[in-house]
């Protein structure tokens, strides 16, 4: 079956096209071969999905080396839908980069800013694809070390800073997962996670197992933002360059939630982690992360601030989701992970787009500009009510299975949870839209040499892809409920 070599190509292509775009002149040559190969690992990706998603695995063997004594790649409906949403994702934010890249990046490294975009892309699947969590931790450094070059681009000498900053807890945050990896491999003599959850299924009780699972998760969860984890997110969100931010918030805290749901649902079960209290902290920490990030994005006065804080506080909804222990609740983080995808690239492309035409992203600098842009203004509408929830938008579809997730358990907080926190991000997309829309202004000129920035296919077509997709998939659930459900019942839960 051919599909079944397509994963490892979805992180062959990206491997070797890496150093060929560090050494291809700076400019149109790099973004040809970045765009190329993202163009062939959508449809891969997508074939992948369509090949699992009624319940078949794809299983290959780098070597012909058999598991758990040789790295394999087992792809499920989970993973097989997280590369879809990496794949998406990396390549609507290319086609967006043709422009941004111009713009943001200074010419004589734009050659070595794609070829880290591609160590990030390919650090980032590779964390989904393989079934060796020993791999999990090679390909985690190799996407935050790519990462942190990327942040550290920005034109504001404060992206140093926030990629220095990142760099310090990213490695904290690495080495715990590490440790965690080597004591679970002393205690079972095994790196392959299938094989881990058969042994693990006889020692769960030892100390060493609680070490490993504390050490893995808390590595982890500082990789994905959770709550109170999360001081790197906010600055590196702000800093980094707009296309960086645009991938990273589409994807990166997405693949980190991806590992921790794997490894209480896969590697130690929902049992084990019921025994040691995980929900329960999950659920609490999440709870206050979806109403402190709120809080601070209510209190920005800029837009990528106001839109790194309401990314923290749809970790929280991941969170709760993954603390519910459930086959809803996990459906729920699924669908809300890839709609988030959607809703949060579409807004920081649209900041983007903000910031090209007048020079600020302060909202005071913004005032009245969406009558001036009505495609880039509509597309922050449309993304801003799916962020809200508003039935009709994928945001309703992600909100309502956590909502009856909660109903399940009769955790009737949490539904009061999720409407607090909708309630709230009213409040900071109203604020974004009256200041853009209801209040006066002029229209400024353009910095970078055009006054109708709009015109500009590059920055617009990606934009309204995702906001389209924003009510399409708000109304015909199939792709996005029926990812979902395949992903959980590859983990063996019944789906309602």
């Amino acid at each position: 079956m051919v599909s079944q070599h397509f994963g490892i190509l979805l992180v062959a292509l990206p491997l070797l096209a890496a150093p060929v775009a560090a050494l291809l002149p700076n400019g149109r040559s790099s973004w040809t071969l970045v765009m190329a190969v993202m163009t062939l690992c959508l449809p891969i990706s997508l074939s992948i999905l369509g090949d699992v998603i009624d319940g078949e695995l794809i299983h290959y063997e780098l070597g012909g080396w058999a598991p758990p004594w040789g790295i394999a790649y087992t792809i499920d409906g989970l993973n097989a839908l997280m590369a879809v949403i990496i794949c998406m994702i990396g390549t609507l934010v290319t086609i967006y980069g043709r422009y941004s890249v111009a713009a943001d990046i200074p010419e004589n490294k734009q050659a070595l800013f794609y070829a880290a975009y591609l160590l990030c892309f390919l650090g980032l699947l590779g964390m989904c694809l393989t079934g060796d969590i020993f791999n999990v931790f090679v390909f985690l450094e190799i996407s935050s070390l790519s990462t942190y070059a990327l942040i550290s681009m920005g034109h504001n000498h404060r992206a140093l800073i926030a990629s220095f900053q990142y760099l310090i807890l990213g490695t904290i945050g690495a080495i715990f997962f590490l440790i965690g990896i080597g004591l679970a491999y002393a205690a079972t003599g095994s790196l392959n996670m299938a094989d881990l959850a058969i042994r693990l299924s006889g020692s769960e009780h030892t100390k060493t197992i609680h070490t490993a699972f504390g050490f893995i998760f808390v590595g982890m969860a500082l990789k994905a933002a959770m709550f109170p984890l999360h001081q790197w997110l906010p600055r590196a969100y702000t800093y980094a360059p707009i296309i960086v931010s645009t991938f990273l918030a589409g994807t990166a805290t997405k693949v980190a939630v991806y590992v921790i749901a794997r490894s209480v649902f896969t590697v130690f079960t929902p049992e084990y982690s019921l025994k040691t209290l995980l929900n329960e902290l999950l659920i609490v920490f999440g709870a206050i992360a979806v109403i402190h990030g709120a809080t601070q994005a209510i209190r920005q006065t800029a837009v990528k601030p106001l839109l790194a804080w309401s990314s923290l506080s749809q970790v929280g909804y991941f969170m709760m989701g993954i603390g519910l222990l459930s086959a809803t609740g996990l459906m729920a983080t699924m669908i809300h992970m890839f709609n988030h995808a959607l809703i949060k690239s579409a807004l920081f492309m649209a900041a983007g787009i903000f910031l090209y035409q007048t020079g600020s992203l302060r909202i005071a600098a913004l005032s009245g500009v969406g009558r001036h842009m009505p495609l880039t203004f509509t597309a922050v509408v449309i993304a801003g009510l799916s962020l809200i929830g508003v039935p009709g938008t994928v945001g309703f579809i992600s909100k309502w299975y956590l909502v009856l997730a909660a109903v399940e358990q009769q955790a009737w907080w949490i539904v009061g949870v999720v409407v607090l926190g909708s309630i709230m991000a009213i409040i900071y997309v109203w604020k974004l839209v009256e200041t853009l829309y209801f209040q006066p202004t002029t229209m400024p000129a353009a910095p970078y040499g055009t006054d109708h920035i709009e015109r500009n296919p590059a920055l617009i077509v990606p934009i309204w892809i995702l906001a389209t997709a924003c009510i399409y998939l708000g109304l015909d659930t199939g792709m996005s409920v029926g990812a979902a459900k395949a992903a959980v019942n590859s983990l063996g839960l019944a789906t309602p």
